[in-house]
């Protein structure tokens, strides 16, 4: 039997969260402020109190103004879109089409992209790095990857993750979450790293990804003991293999973390200012990473 909005829960449905009216295969603990129906994190617009659903968004803001005057927006104030999850499928197309570039052109393709401080590269007869104004590959070696393993591995993460994710910040934070990341998982490598080895792949901006996926759990209230148990899992392997890069992992998994908190629980009077100048800030925290490790090297 359905039960009404508002009506007290037993015991059998206290164990569950109920179902977004929208996506009922998504539970969720938030609803509606206007007609109280459950609403997942895609359908959350924000209101001056709490959240509204798209219907009622749509009917009308209850503030006077005309239906089309209140833009959907996403929990952390993106828009609304057909496609949540487009730019996570480019994404990954990006990563594949970089690994099919890879396998097609051989070695010379990934050393002319992938992490390095400082090396001398036979194939390509010169020294390449960053800290030879390289700093492109910090960039570049984001979408770059070692085996098939390494790939799949990644794109499955990032599909699982991202997605969601995606959906409940909006395109524009999102990708800016995505390449911050991912960015800060470069510089510490390249700050620590001996400038001779090399690195690639998509691990750091995956890990600022599951990191901010952490911080928006807890600002739902939701069970956070499937998320924190990935993370451990993750972090045991990074630190278990001697071939992983750790330093682009807890990178991208701070900078995710920081740039998460902002995005979640930014001040809506402000909210794009606070969202976009942390992600300044971690920018700024890159360049000064690379610059004090390009002294250092040359």
């Amino acid at each position: 039997m359905d039960q009404a909005p508002g009506s007290p829960q037993g015991p059998q449905d206290a164990q569950s969260l109920p179902t977004c009216y929208r996506h009922p295969d998504r539970e969720t603990g938030i609803r509606c402020t206007r007609c109280e129906r459950p609403i997942c994190p895609e359908c959350m617009v924000s209101a001056s109190v709490g959240f509204q659903c798209p219907d009622c968004v749509r009917n009308g803001s209850g503030t006077g103004h005309a239906p089309n005057a209140t833009t959907p927006r996403t929990l952390a104030g993106g828009t609304i879109t057909a496609d949540p999850r487009l730019l996570t499928k480019i994404l990954i197309g990006l990563n594949v089409a970089a690994y099919m570039l890879q396998l097609s052109i051989g070695d010379n393709f990934t050393q002319r992209f992938e992490l390095i401080g400082s090396a001398y590269y036979e194939g390509l007869g010169s020294v390449e790095g960053v800290a030879e104004g390289q700093w492109y590959r910090l960039l570049t070696s984001m979408f770059l990857h070692g085996s098939p393993m390494h790939i799949i591995f990644n794109m499955f993460s990032l599909w699982w993750i991202g997605g969601p994710l995606e959906a409940a910040l909006g395109r524009a934070r999102y990708l800016s979450l995505y390449l911050v990341s991912g960015l800060a998982g470069s510089a510490l490598t390249y700050l620590i790293e001996s400038p001779l080895q090399p690195s690639l792949g998509a691990s750091g901006a995956i890990f600022g990804l599951f990191g901010a996926t952490a911080v928006l759990m807890r600002r739902l209230n939701y069970d956070m003991r499937p998320i924190l148990a990935l993370l451990v899992i993750n972090l045991i392997f990074t630190f278990g293999m001697s071939n992983i890069a750790w330093q682009a992992h807890i990178g991208g998994l701070v900078a995710g973390v920081v740039i998460g908190y902002a995005m979640v629980h930014a001040p809506r009077e402000r909210r794009s200012l606070v969202q976009y100048g942390v992600c300044v800030v971690v920018l700024v925290a890159v360049v000064v990473m690379t610059l004090i490790r390009t002294g250092q090297l040359l």
